[in-house]
């Protein structure tokens, strides 16, 4: 692939970044603490671009203004043989490269979803984690993330949550026995480290939406403490009062 080309690419590859990291596609791939790193890269790579086009071009404007009888002595690059392969095929680098747009206009055309309900069932839940528990901001129902609501469920017995209504907001993946669970992937660094934290549900309003329904449910804490069958972590669950259909969140991850 000669120069000019790879300036080409690495110029969209650069912007496609950039693009992807202004409008939020980026949070399909990696957390959202990542973004000032994607944007310095998206940038230094449009930088080395603009750089490396500009001195092809440069190159190739002197090779025109050379004196005829250079170009006698030497042969015209323009017009060279293709290396042979020995198969009678000559080689077409400067094409094949341009093969390496693809994924580029992968990025730049097509979202792809975020982790939902089959990632959540094939992988065991994240064990909730012991910590400090501050009391929970005014107002009800208040919004809890799945995590925090699991710790303080099932390490602090749910005092931090008693006469509180709370409102989690995640998916819905299938639990023991078929039953509706709330849950949202858990990223360590990028999708592909994405782990599920769930949380059961129970109580009279049965949560009846599809797996990967994304929704809000309000409910106080239930002293019930289930396991995830596929890994055997414990599962805090939640007494539902009401739910309702929400739009995905532009951070579908935790």
């Amino acid at each position: 692939m000669n120069r000019l080309t790879q300036g080409v690419v690495m110029l969209l590859f650069g912007g496609a970044i950039i693009r992807a990291t202004l409008t939020d596609m980026f949070l399909r791939y990696v957390k959202e603490g990542l973004r000032p790193f994607l944007l310095a890269t998206g940038a230094l790579l449009i930088a080395a671009a603009v750089m490396t086009i500009g001195y092809e071009l440069r190159s190739l404007r002197t090779h025109r203004e050379e004196p005829d009888d250079t170009h006698r002595e030497e042969p015209d690059s323009t017009h060279r043989e293709e290396p042979d392969d020995g198969h009678g095929h000559a080689h077409h680098e400067p094409r094949v490269g341009w093969l390496l747009l693809l994924p580029v206009v992968g990025l730049l055309l097509i979202a792809p979803p975020a982790l939902g309900a089959f990632s959540a069932g094939q992988a065991g839940s994240i064990a909730a984690e012991p910590s400090d528990y501050p009391p929970l901001p005014a107002g009800d129902p208040v919004p809890v993330g799945l995590l925090d609501y699991a710790s303080r469920a099932v390490f602090d017995q749910g005092k931090s949550l008693s006469g509180r209504t709370v409102r989690l907001t995640g998916f819905v993946t299938k639990g023991p026995g078929g039953r509706p669970m709330l849950a949202r992937m858990v990223l360590n660094c990028c999708a592909a480290d994405g782990r599920p934290i769930k949380v059961g549900l129970t109580g009279e309003a049965t949560v009846d939406a599809a797996p990967d329904t994304w929704v809000q449910v309000d409910g106080v804490y239930s002293g019930k403490v289930g396991k995830d069958p596929v890994n055997d972590a414990k599962v805090a669950y939640l007494e539902v009062r009401s739910w309702r259909e929400t739009t995905e969140p532009a951070q579908p991850y935790a």
